[in-house]
């Protein structure tokens, strides 16, 4: 099986990490992305701003290994501070529904005590299947 590891141009350049790792077999895993600017800066602004910005960048990753939203099988967010989360669900809610349309995958929400930018308050990370039909069914 081979691995193609991808870089997007409009990510800040990784440094010991690749942004995506996408497998022959269409698998993609989404390396954990924070609220970096295109500058490598973290931004203002709250957990809204940083939801924004690191799922974005997250989508972006995606696009750059062929994917859309759709392709999403499952998403882990960390979160420095989940009551925070919360109290904005409503607005992330939009801002996912804006960025990724209204189907979400299997995710889970993760407490941490801290990221690597200290100023960081959210970190997305993801895994895709590129090229599966993915079908929606209640329960």
């Amino acid at each position: 099986m081979a691995v193609t590891h991808i870089n997007p141009e409009s990510l800040p350049a990784p440094s010991g990490f690749a942004h995506a790792s996408r497998s022959s077999n269409g698998i993609v895993h989404l390396a954990g992305q924070t609220a970096m600017d295109a500058h490598g800066a973290i931004v203002s602004g709250g957990i809204v701003a940083q939801f924004r910005q690191s799922f974005a960048n997250m989508l972006t990753a995606l696009a750059a290994a062929g994917g859309t939203p759709a392709d999403l099988l499952s998403v882990t967010i960390y979160l420095t501070d989940i009551p925070d989360y919360q109290r904005n669900g409503r607005e992330i809610g939009r801002i996912w529904r804006e960025l990724a349309g209204d189907t979400y995958p299997a995710m889970a929400g993760i407490g941490i005590s801290a990221l690597w930018q200290p100023e960081a308050m959210i970190e997305i990370a993801a895994v895709a299947h590129i090229g599966a039909a993915v079908a929606v069914s209640g329960s």
